[in-house]
């Protein structure tokens, strides 16, 4: 014996079931006619393997089960309810007509239940209770509609950028290309001058297409880790190896002490790298040269430090890390003040950690703090292994 009722008016949204268990059929109308609600389905079972079978099928926000029935009871109906990743959340209400019992009421909690009444019961009591779980109930609903929009606009604004960023990419290159010809090739002195300041204005360009792709792939949770063995003087040797062939030679020195080998993702770490050096040569003092300090002395973890001279205004130290954040105006930076920000994404993304100290006399120093093995995470404490995506921010 079991059926669906349904209310003649479907609701827009997902229907909203209850499940009925009870092997007496008067008892199932009844219980019916007290909950004929249009926001409501109501699932009706006679027995214990017919709700199993209804419950495999339909995701129930509220069962209201009879106690005693032939074969498998209402209790052992809850614990299988309860022993089942699929139904152990549902909302379970006991019926009884038996006189009241506060052993079996104890049973009936330990079982599952949130509630237990006697028969005969008040209509009015029971659909208030009912009624508590159906606001729950329309609450996730809500909850998950939400967040699949918000998903959507996320994958959006994903392909937008990666769009955006290939598009932007071949004329780029074009105009960056065009420029140096013009500033190493033509003898035109004001002619070179402009191409200089063409490719420079594109190669901000370029920087702020790439930070505005890293952000939106990190936000999208699309951001991959990918560890392996990695040794941080080679990535940092690369790095400023890129940076010296744009500002010369000179400025930028790199120390170590220790093993400097770690397991983590070599692309993510160079990008760490290449933000806190660019950050150094855009926000540090005019000419001053620029500290690249690897330190492995420690078993567990590896530090990298990156001191320029300069100090950072004591207001913009508090938001430092924040997205499009800055200590200077945009339109003198190379970027849209992203760096720091996915940089510290980066290292949290590794189990490690970014901090800042500035004075007038040290200068400004960021440490970044990595674990020799990657303890792969995102922000909120959830944990995963191996190439595992990260939903941040």
């Amino acid at each position: 014996m079991e059926h669906i009722r349904q209310s003649v008016r479907q609701p827009l949204r997902p229907p909203i079931y209850v499940l009925i268990v009870d092997d007496v059929q008067n008892n199932i109308t009844a219980l019916e006619a007290s909950l004929a609600r249009p926001d409501i389905s109501v699932l009706a079972a006679g027995s214990g393997p017919a709700a199993l079978e209804l419950l495999l099928k339909h995701e129930v926000a509220l069962a209201i089960l009879d106690v005693n029935m032939p074969g498998m009871d209402g209790f052992e109906l809850a614990e299988l309810m309860r022993g089942s990743p699929r139904t152990a959340h549902v909302p379970i209400i006991f019926l009884t007509a038996t006189a009241q019992d506060t052993g079996r009421t104890f049973r009936g909690y330990e079982a599952g239940a949130v509630d237990f009444l006697y028969k005969p019961y008040d209509s009015r009591i029971l659909n208030s209770k009912v009624d508590v779980f159906i606001q729950i109930e329309k609450q996730k609903q809500q909850l998950a509609t939400q967040l699949a929009t918000v998903q959507q606009l996320l994958d959006a604004n994903e392909m937008l950028m990666a769009v955006l960023g290939h598009d932007l990419r071949t004329p780029l290159s074009a105009v960056i290309a065009s420029a140096e010809y013009l500033a190493r090739f033509v003898p035109d002195e004001n002619v070179a001058n402009i191409g200089t300041r063409i490719k420079s204005s594109g190669m901000r360009m370029v920087r702020m297409v790439d930070q505005l792709l890293n952000l939106a792939r990190l936000r999208g949770g699309r951001v991959t880790l990918q560890p392996r063995t990695v040794e941080l003087m080679t990535l940092a040797k690369n790095i400023v190896e890129e940076y010296e062939a744009r500002v010369g030679k000179g400025r930028i020195f790199i120390f170590r002490d220790g093993d400097t080998l770690l397991q983590g993702d070599g692309d993510l770490l160079s990008q760490v790298f290449s933000n806190l050096i660019g950050n150094a040569l855009t926000h540090g003092r005019d000419g001053s040269t620029i500290q690249v300090r690897l330190n492995g002395d420690a078993a567990d973890d590896v530090l990298i430090s990156v001191q320029n001279a300069g100090e950072i205004p004591v207001d913009v130290l508090p938001t430092i890390f924040a997205p499009y954040r800055s200590g200077r105006p945009q339109q003198e930076t190379g970027g849209l003040g992203l760096g720091l920000y996915i940089t510290r994404e980066i290292a949290q993304m590794h189990g490690g950690r970014v901090e800042v100290r500035s004075d007038a006399e040290s200068g400004t120093v960021f440490e970044v703090t990595l674990p020799r093995e990657a303890v792969a995470r995102r922000v909120g404490g959830d944990t995963a292994e191996g190439a595992q995506p990260f939903r941040l921010g």
